[in-house]
C-alpha cells in the first residue's frame, strides 16, 4: 500500500542533490521542514521551506546541538497512524505528522581519517539529532520513509511521481538501510574512541573491534556441500581487491573459487612486470614473469601442469587473444585479470562455464597510499573459537638492499633476481613453504607440510614430475632451516643459492653447511608464515 507524503523534514550535512530533491518534493505539493544551512540553501533556490524552529516554536541553541530534539519532531515521526490513541495524542498537543525524513549525518568517518584530527574535532562531528531522527523514522517505517543516502533520492522521487506515495516494501527497505547506516556510524565512533590512549595517541588495535561488512551474495554452499555460506565485502573496499571484481561470464562463484581466487590475485598483483599465477587449493602451483601474458602463462603452466588442471589463473595485465587461446586449452575454473580484449572475450564466449573476473588495478588514491591503491588489507583476521585473532597484514616487500649475504659465496645478479622472485612467491605459499625458481619462474613448490624437509622433498619431486631441471636453481624457504638437513635436500636437488629468514639457534651450522656445499645464502631477517 502506498502512503502519501504530505510533509517532509530535510536536514543534511552533505547537501549533494538536495536542491533538486527539495524542488521536486515541493512540486509534488509536499510541505518541507528544514534546519539551518539546509533551509537556507533550499530557500535561496526558491523552494518554499518552513524552519524547524518555527515549526517547533523552540529556537536552535547550543551552536546547533539542539534543534530537532523536540517532541514536535519525534512525535510527528513516531506517531502510528493506525492507533487512534497516538493520533489523538499528537492532535491534542498540536503535533503534525512527518511522512518523509531526509537526513545524512555529520562526517565523523571523514573527519577522523584526516591527518592531525584532534579529539575535539572528532567529538564535534558526532551527530546526535540526526541519528535520533533516523531511528524514530526507521522504527515507524510503516508510516514514514527515511532517506540516508543521496543515491536513494532518484528512485524515491520516481516512485512518488508514479504511485503518489511510497509502498510498504520501499519504506521497509529504506528503514533497513537507515538502521545499517546508524550501526556503521556508531561502530566508527566506537572504533575511534576505544583506540585513544591517555597521551592522545591511537592504539593500533582498539579496545573493541567492530566489524562492518556488506553482503555481496549468498553462495550455493561453503567449503563443503553440507555447509552454508555467504560472501561479504568491507564497508569501504579498496580498489584492486577481489571484492571489487566484475564477473563478465560464467557460473556463480563458489566459496572455494573466492578463497582460491583471492590467493591468486594477491600474489599476481604483487609483481610490477607481466605475471601469471596459477593456484590450486589456495597454493600457487605455478608462477612466472614474461614479456607478455602469453609468455608468463606458458612458463607458469610448466611448473605443475597436473595441479593446474581446474585451477584459478590470474594475470596482472589485460588478457589478449593470444594468451586467451593458450589458457582455453586447459580446464580452468576462474580467470582473473585487470581487463580483457574483445578477442580474449570471444575466445571464452565458447566456454560459458569459465568464470571471467575483471579487476582494475590502475586506480590510485590522491594521498599516494600504495597499499590502498593495490587493494591491500591493513589487517588480517582469523576466526577462532568464540574469538578473533587480528594482526597487521603481511605487506612487507623485500629489496636486494635488505638482504644479508651470510656465506663466502655471494649470489650473482641473475641469482639475486631469482631469489627475490622466489621469496615473493613463497610469501603466498602455505607453510612450511619451499619454492624452487629459475629464470623468473617457479620450478617446484612444496607447501603445507608439517616438516620443512618434507616440503623440500615434495618441491623437488614435483619439478622432476614436470620434467624441469633444478640444477642451477635458487630456492626460498618462508622460515629458517632449523637443521642443515633441509638445506642438504635442496642443494642435492640442484639449488645453488638460497634465501631464508635466518634467526635459528643453528644458523651457524646451516651457514657452514652452505659454505661446505659451495652455495650462496642470503638472510632476509623477515619470515612469511602463512597458515
Amino acid at each position: 500500500m502506498a502512503h502519501r507524503v504530505r510533509r517532509a523534514l530535510i536536514s543534511v550535512s552533505d547537501k549533494s542533490g538536495i536542491v533538486e530533491l527539495g524542488s521536486a518534493l515541493a512540486a509534488l505539493g509536499v510541505e518541507i521542514l528544514s534546519t539551518g544551512g539546509t533551509a537556507k540553501l533550499l530557500a535561496d533556490a526558491g523552494v518554499k521551506v518552513v524552519e524547524v524552529s518555527d515549526h517547533t516554536g523552540f529556537p536552535e541553541m547550543l551552536d546547533g546541538r539542539v534543534k530537532t530534539l523536540h517532541p514536535t519532531i519525534h512525535g510527528g515521526l513516531l506517531a502510528r497512524r493506525d492507533l487512534p490513541a497516538h493520533m489523538q495524542a499528537i492532535e491534542q498537543h498540536g503535533i503534525g505528522t512527518i511522512d518523509l525524513l531526509v537526513v545524512n549525518l555529520y562526517p565523523f568517518e571523514a573527519t577522523v581519517a584526516k591527518p592531525g584530527c584532534t579529539l575535539e574535532d572528532a567529538i564535534e562531528n558526532i551527530d546526535i539529532g540526526g541519528p535520533a531522527m533516523v531511528r524514530s523514522a526507521a522504527k515507524n517505517w510503516r508510516d514514514v520513509g527515511v532517506l540516508t543516502d543521496a543515491a536513494q533520492y532518484g528512485p524515491v522521487l520516481e516512485e512518488l511521481k508514479r504511485d503518489d506515495g511510497l509502498s510498504d516494501s520501499t519504506r521497509f527497505t529504506l528503514a533497513v538501510a537507515a538502521f545499517n547506516r546508524i550501526s556503521n556510524y556508531d561502530a566508527a565512533i566506537s572504533d575511534y574512541l576505544s583506540a585513544l590512549q591517555p597521551d592522545g595517541s591511537r592504539a593500533l588495535f582498539p579496545a573493541q573491534s567492530n566489524g562492518r561488512f556488506v553482503k555481496l551474495q549468498d553462495l550455493r554452499y561453503g567449503e563443503n556441500p553440507h555447509q552454508q555460506a555467504a560472501f561479504y565485502r568491507d564497508l569501504y573496499p579498496a580498489p584492486g581487491s577481489l571484492v571489487t571484481a566484475r564477473q563478465l561470464q560464467g557460473k556463480e562463484l563458489s566459496y572455494n573459487n573466492i578463497a582460491d581466487g583471492d590467493a591468486a590475485w594477491e600474489c599476481v598483483k604483487s609483481f610490477d612486470t607481466p605475471a601469471c599465477v596459477i593456484v590450486k587449493h589456495a597454493n600457487p602451483c605455478g608462477v612466472a614473469l614474461g614479456a607478455d601474458c602469453a609468455e608468463a602463462y606458458s612458463r607458469a603452466f610448466k611448473t605443475d601442469p597436473t595441479s593446474a588442471f581446474g585451477g584459478i589463473i590470474a594475470f596482472n595485465r589485460p588478457l589478449d587473444g593470444e594468451a586467451a587461446r593458450l589458457v582455453a586449452k586447459q580446464f580452468v575454473e576462474v580467470l582473473m585479470a585487470p581487463g580483457y580484449t574483445d578477442e580474449a572475450k570471444a575466445v571464452f564466449a565458447a566456454k560459458a562455464n569459465v568464470r571471467l573476473l575483471e579487476i582494475p588495478l590502475d586506480q590510485v588514491r590522491a594521498d599516494g597510499d600504495t597499499d590502498w591503491a593495490r587493494g591491500r588489507n591493513a589487517t588480517d583476521v582469523k576466526r577462532v573459537g568464540s574469538g578473533l585473532l587480528i594482526q597487521t597484514a603481511d605487506n612487507h616487500e623485500m629489496s636486494g638492499a635488505d638482504l644479508r649475504v651470510v656465506t663466502k659465496k655471494a649470489p650473482t645478479p641473475e641469482q639475486l633476481a631469482d631469489l627475490l622472485f622466489a621469496w615473493r612467491v613463497a610469501k603466498y605459499v602455505k607453510s612450511n613453504a619451499i619454492v624452487f625458481c629459475g629464470g623468473q619462474m617457479t620450478l617446484g613448490v612444496g607447501a603445507g607440510q608439517m616438516s620443512r624437509i618434507d616440503s623440500a622433498r615434495i618441491a623437488s619431486i614435483k619439478a622432476e614430475n614436470a620434467g624441469l631441471v633444478l640444477a642451477g636453481s635458487v630456492v626460498a624457504s618462508d622460515a629458517f632451516f632449523p637443521f642443515r638437513d633441509g638445506l642438504d635436500v635442496v642443494v642435492d636437488a640442484g639449488a645453488v643459492a638460497v634465501i631464508q629468514p635466518g634467526g635459528s639457534v643453528r644458523d651457524e651450522e646451516v651457514i657452514a653447511a652452505a659454505d661446505e656445499r659451495g652455495v650462496a645464502m642470503v638472510f632476509t631477517g623477515v619470515r612469511h608464515f602463512r597458515h
